[in-house]
């Protein structure tokens, strides 16, 4: 059998694990685009920050590729693929076939239109390695920073970033900073701490246009920079599935199997979308673990196996300057909520099930408010509570907790 994977990150070595789990001799190539070996991107802001290096941002070790019997074509991008010759064609000629091909294509940075954008020479997005190299030698003690985005790219961006730079500035259309996984309140409480590192941030506003040097708002203020980095949000990258007839959405659409609408071609990973079990509905849920998971299904059912995957749920994990947060699921229902001056959590249930959560400051056994939501676990059947203040596996049944433990004895 010839496997091919378009795409190297998590989506990727979730693949090459899961047919090798499988078919130990078939042959497997992994193009891409990058020409570094798997490493974890969303440590790029902290080999900014000086927190890692390269060596620990491997994902997976050297000699990854060679222990699982793995060709990797680094550095070259797939332009097309021939669905009826059963080949993917690259940008310098080469073709190579394949039986069963995954896309682990990923997502690119969204650069809206912005008037006087092509004038700016040092503008920056912030997604690969490479874009933070390529910031880190643009970047002085004396330059001023300018990021559109108060999402969780361009936060982590300032973060990474902080120490570096003279003082940066945040824009955002949004009133709020990171609305995309924090309610009001959440946003509120991370905005003030973030603040407290020197971050300003301009909300509610957007750039009207970029002089050399001076972005206009269209509120009518101005913010001189030296430095801009666009960080508005990201796109799936689709287009090569959708040219040979993948059915795709805001991404590829896949099943539980991940499979995609062809035969003998599979998605996973941030260029996918597939059914959140919060809302039963079909989004793109671009975060690692699913990525993963969604690979390692793909690679088992590419090699002849067996494998669903039907527990994707949104979450987060992220950090700010040591302040951690984690949130999951959806914010439709019923909330509960407790804060004080460093923390704050929110559970929200709905039909008898935990729906969602955030917490920030105290993320202490999140994992067992996350298997609420993954298992489904109605409600009724726990000590509810209980597990609102502290979280234990005291609050689930006898019964339950040794299925948690793996049939050890509590």
């Amino acid at each position: 059998m010839k496997y091919v994977i378009i795409g190297n990150s998590a989506a990727a070595v979730g693949c090459i694990e899961g047919i090798r789990s499988i078919d130990p001799e078939g042959s497997v190539t992994v193009i891409s685009d990058e020409p570094y070996a798997v490493y974890s991107r969303p440590l790029i802001s902290y080999l900014l920050y000086g927190k890692t290096d390269l060596e620990r941002m491997k994902y997976r070790p050297d000699d990854f590729y060679e222990k699982n019997g793995v060709k990797t074509i680094l550095g070259v991008r797939a332009v097309k693929v021939n669905r009826a010759a059963k080949e993917v064609i690259l940008s310098d000629g080469r073709r190579v076939p394949f039986e069963r091909l995954l896309f682990a294509t990923g997502s690119r940075p969204f650069v809206p239109p912005m008037d006087g954008l092509d004038r700016v020479e040092k503008k920056f997005t912030f997604m690969k390695l490479d874009d933070a190299k390529a910031l880190e030698a643009a970047l002085t003690k004396e330059s001023r920073v300018l990021i559109v985005g108060a999402g969780l790219i361009g936060l982590k961006c300032a973060e990474g970033i902080r120490n570096r730079v003279r003082s940066i500035a945040v824009v955002d259309l949004a009133n709020r900073i990171l609305p995309s996984i924090l309610d009001e309140t959440g946003s509120v409480m991370v905005q003030k701490y973030i603040e407290s590192f020197g971050i300003r941030f301009i909300l509610g506003d957007s750039v009207e246009h970029f002089n050399p040097g001076l972005a206009r708002l269209k509120s009518g203020g101005e913010v001189p920079f030296d430095v801009l980095i666009l960080a508005v949000g990201v796109r799936p990258n689709t287009q090569l599935a959708a040219e040979i007839g993948c059915k795709t959405g805001r991404g590829i659409v896949i099943d539980s199997h991940s499979a995609t609408s062809l035969p003998d071609v599979y998605a996973a990973g941030d260029c996918c979308e597939c059914r959140d079990i919060t809302t039963n509905s079909s989004r793109v849920l671009a975060i690692l673990p699913n990525a993963y998971l969604q690979g390692e299904t793909a690679g088992i059912n590419m090699a002849g196996g067996e494998k669903s995957f039907d527990k994707a749920i949104p979450m987060n994990a992220i950090g700010f300057f040591g302040l951690h947060i984690i949130t999951a699921g959806s914010y439709d229902g019923e909330a509960w909520t407790e804060q004080t001056e460093k923390t704050y959590k929110k559970l929200v249930s709905k039909d008898g099930l935990l729906k969602g959560y955030i917490l920030i400051g105290d993320v202490a056994r999140a994992g067992i408010y996350t298997s609420l939501i993954r298992e489904q676990t109605p409600l009724d059947s726990i000590d509810y509570e209980l597990i609102k203040k502290k979280p234990q596996l005291m609050a689930f049944t006898a019964e339950r907790r040794r299925e948690m433990l793996g049939g050890v004895q509590s």
